[in-house]
């Protein structure tokens, strides 16, 4: 049992995700972002500017398995769904993410609004999201947690409802993106009983970048580096997560590529597969070369991506 928590607390400590304060502040509770190893091919869950920008109504599907082979380990499920409008300026989505790991189930329900600006070679998009996140944690499963802690209800049940907004700028055109999101506005600390309170400040501002652009060699074959930096003002400007990413495009058909994350040590294989314009079929797999190496065979993710029409170019966007 307590080898079992002390891997679930590695875990939540290199995903960020939600757990109680740091820093001296242990009535904060941090809902961090989640890690996504083919977020280049659905860029609405980092980003709500994106919405639109394939130009065509798209549904995307993933399923994420972390660190597979730790029981209780995290399994993250998303659902985003976003369109442009028939004047070509705004843009309407919708995404959802269903997670649990150790003892805490999770999701996320977000509708999006985007407006995009015509440029002399591109467009400039900005996005508003709005929504909640929904948190449940049953410590009662667990040994060595004291139930008469304060901040724990008297069932040992923590539930919680987070309203919550984020917005974010994308610029794309055919060759070239660039984006910055802040994810979340609001922040909430515990109050004790399983009450808590919601407070906004700028200095615990999370900001996720994304870039990457398109070089052609030959119609038949092209090269797409990209990078993700989520950094953090709460912790003196601490690196959430940094990817390096590289994809080369065979015939606009199939995609191989890899990516290095440094702030986890991770090493990411990618291999998708565009089946005509309309749909596409991703897989990853993370090999962890830092501290997780001990503990698990790795990480996975599968992407499913439909775009109801067909004039999307499969290696113009993400």
């Amino acid at each position: 049992m307590i080898k079992r928590i002390y891997i679930i607390a590695i875990v939540l400590m290199c995903l960020n995700l939600e757990g109680y304060g740091q820093g001296g502040d242990s009535s904060r509770i941090i809902l961090g972002y989640p890690v996504y190893s083919q977020y280049i091919h659905n860029g609405l869950m980092i980003n709500p500017a994106y919405a639109g920008t394939r130009e065509a109504l798209t549904a995307t599907l993933s399923y994420r398995m972390q660190w597979m082979g730790i029981e209780d380990a995290p399994r993250l499920q998303t659902f985003s769904l976003h369109t442009p409008m028939k004047n070509d300026k705004v843009a309407l989505g919708l995404n959802a993410r269903f997670m649990q790991y150790g003892i805490t189930k999770s999701s996320s329900v977000y509708a999006i609004y985007a407006y995009h600006l015509r440029l002399a070679k591109g467009k400039l998009s900005f996005g508003l999201k709005a929504g909640v996140d929904m948190s449940n944690t049953d410590y009662n499963g667990l040994q060595g947690i004291d139930m008469s802690d304060p901040v724990l209800p008297a069932d040992g049940r923590l539930a919680y409802v987070f309203p919550n907004v984020g917005a974010g700028i994308y610029y794309f055109s055919d060759k070239l993106f660039a984006g910055m999101a802040v994810p979340s506005f609001l922040f909430y600390k515990s109050t004790g009983g399983g009450n808590t309170q919601a407070y906004h400040s700028f200095s615990e501002y999370d900001f996720v970048f994304s870039a990457g652009g398109l070089i052609t060699f030959s119609p038949n074959f092209k090269f797409k580096p990209s990078a993700l930096l989520d950094l953090s003002l709460r912790d003196a400007q601490k690196i959430n997560q940094l990817d390096i990413n590289g994809n080369f495009i065979i015939s606009d058909l199939l995609w191989i590529g890899a990516s290095w994350r440094t702030t986890e040590q991770v090493i990411t294989g990618h291999l998708q597969v565009n089946i005509g314009q309309q749909l596409m079929l991703g897989f990853s797999y993370d090999y962890p070369a830092g501290r997780m190496n001990s503990y698990s065979k790795g990480s996975s993710e599968i992407v499913l991506r439909y775009d109801f029409g067909s004039k999307v170019s499969a290696s113009r966007q993400e």
